[in-house]
């Protein structure tokens, strides 16, 4: 699963929620998908070297490859988000990393805090929010479905008093 629990500091009774996207295909993965692309396109063109239709091809294989490469390297850069949940004793914090840099904040006393289950009606099925402090505040929204729903088992454990 795309996210996982701290072990609690016993001493300062702190444990912390990491949630990311998850990314099927890794890095190393592109390069060689891309590779690959690239290689397949290539091999219709071998019929045509010494030829001037070589050279009238080529760009569009070339550009292909790059729109390829383009889009790939964008998704990843898209799917750069961290949230994490930190709870103590009595207080509950979220932080939102997003790709652009910026961060986003929540927290409120934990004995308000708690999450809701949006089976219907909210952008994904399933939607999992945190509401306390006077403030709804989503969670996981990236996550899948079954994902989601095991957050919200998983919250409602944490956040029982």
């Amino acid at each position: 699963m795309p996210y996982n629990w701290t072990d609690p500091d016993t001493a300062a009774e702190t444990r912390e929620l990491h949630l990311w996207p998850h990314n099927s295909l890794p890095p190393r993965g592109l390069a060689i998908f891309v590779l690959s692309t690239f290689t397949l396109l290539m091999v219709p063109l071998l019929a045509l070297l010494g030829s001037v239709l070589l050279w009238g091809i080529l760009p569009f294989i070339l550009l292909a490859v790059g729109g390829l490469w383009f889009a790939l390297t964008r998704s990843y850069h898209q799917r750069r988000i961290l949230e994490v949940l930190t709870l103590t004793r009595d207080h509950a914090h979220l932080t939102r990393h997003n790709p652009d840099g910026q961060v986003q904040e929540w927290d409120c006393n934990r004995y308000w805090a708690s999450p809701e289950l949006h089976a219907h009606g909210g952008p994904v099925p399933n939607y999992v929010t945190l509401r306390g402090g006077g403030r709804e505040v989503e969670i996981g929204a990236f996550l899948s479905e079954d994902e989601r729903k095991a957050l919200y088992d998983d919250l409602v454990t944490a956040l029982r008093p």
